[in-house]
């Protein structure tokens, strides 16, 4: 006996299907149990462009990246990580998320879960947490340590993301990440070209950055100095009559924040007699010329990551009318110190 129940159910899905491919509407808005559930979520792209260049470094920096995902109130859902260097370096990589209608939260970090990671989570974020607990510390055997530490590479990013609840596919987003980490190279240069000689003096950088909050803040504690993690000598020719030798000290430190107290301190080794003791911060943002007068000191220092800055002795003592900060001749009238 012909089951005509059965058929007119196949005809009515196989019209239904078929109307809903004609006038362009997706069949993830009907009731279907025979098909399989409609992707929902996020499709995420990563971009590291705030920096100098205002170019995206994302794929030949981070080396391995951290996702945490939180709800609009901020409660803990669940953490994706990503190492394969195949996905990290390609630009058209996208991280696919599969979530359900709601509003979402995320805080992203590159570099935490390397192999070289030098700092970690406080607290593991997990059920029950909340975005505000978290925070991220550098590693114990990198704090006061003599000689220093280079410190892996740390960059973070946060959005806010709305899925729809009705699902039109993946909805697609763009994290953008800047970096915490610092490379600081302090040259010694004396005025007569005489040879500087690092071992005669003991290089310090005294900041309070070691631990930063969810929202990238950096949260006071014992604070932390910093010593160099390589000393040595350069020569950039002859001054005058004789081929200058400098002495160099280069250090790996955590973020920089405007007004942070942040101060460099060069003694000499024989007698401990200071020599150099300026609010560091204050003189790394002597560098922003007027190309950049309208970005912020704290945009500035964190667009910036590397810095080369050369200070220039006279009888043994700072000559405190010049310094050099990556390539720019800083004449100081009057200062602050």
């Amino acid at each position: 006996m012909i089951n005509f129940k059965h058929i007119y159910k196949h005809l009515f899905v196989a019209a239904t299907v078929g109307i809903a491919a004609v006038t362009g509407l997706s069949s993830c808005g009907l009731i279907n149990d025979d098909l399989d559930p409609c992707a929902q979520g996020v499709e995420l792209r990563f971009v590291y462009d705030y920096n100098m260049e205002f170019a995206n470094a994302f794929p030949s920096q981070v080396d391995c990246l951290t996702l945490l995902v939180y709800d609009d109130n901020g409660n803990y859902i669940k953490t994706i990580t990503e190492t394969a260097e195949s996905k990290l370096s390609d630009e058209n990589w996208r991280m696919t998320l599969d979530l359900p209608g709601g509003k979402y939260q995320f805080i992203a970090y590159g570099g935490l879960e390397c192999d070289k990671s030098t700092f970690h989570f406080v607290n593991t974020p997990a059920k029950g947490s909340k975005m505000t607990d978290l925070q991220v510390a550098m590693d114990d055997y990198c704090i006061n340590a003599d000689p220093g530490v280079e410190l892996h590479h740390l960059f973070y990013g946060a959005l806010e993301v709305e899925v729809p609840d009705v699902s039109t596919g993946y909805t697609q987003a763009t994290l953008y990440m800047m970096k915490d980490t610092n490379n600081i190279r302090i040259l010694l240069q004396n005025v007569d070209g005489a040879p500087v000689d690092p071992d005669d003096y003991i290089f310090t950088i005294v900041d309070d950055n070691a631990l930063l909050a969810y929202n990238n803040d950096c949260v006071p504690g014992e604070g932390i100095t910093y010593t160099p993690w390589a000393t040595g000598q350069v020569s950039p020719g002859t001054v005058g009559t004789v081929i200058a030798e400098l002495g160099y000290a280069e250090f790996s430190t955590s973020r920089l924040i405007e007004n942070s107290g942040a101060r460099l301190v060069i003694k000499n080794a024989h007698t401990q007699n200071i020599i150099i003791d300026i609010p560091l911060v204050n003189y790394l943002t002597l560098l922003r010329s007027q190309q950049f007068a309208n970005m912020s000191d704290q945009e500035f220092l964190d667009r910036e990551s590397r810095w080369n800055v050369i200070l220039f002795l006279e009888a043994g003592y700072w000559l405190n009318t010049r310094i050099i900060i990556n390539d720019w001749v800083v004449r100081i009238n009057s200062f602050e110190p």
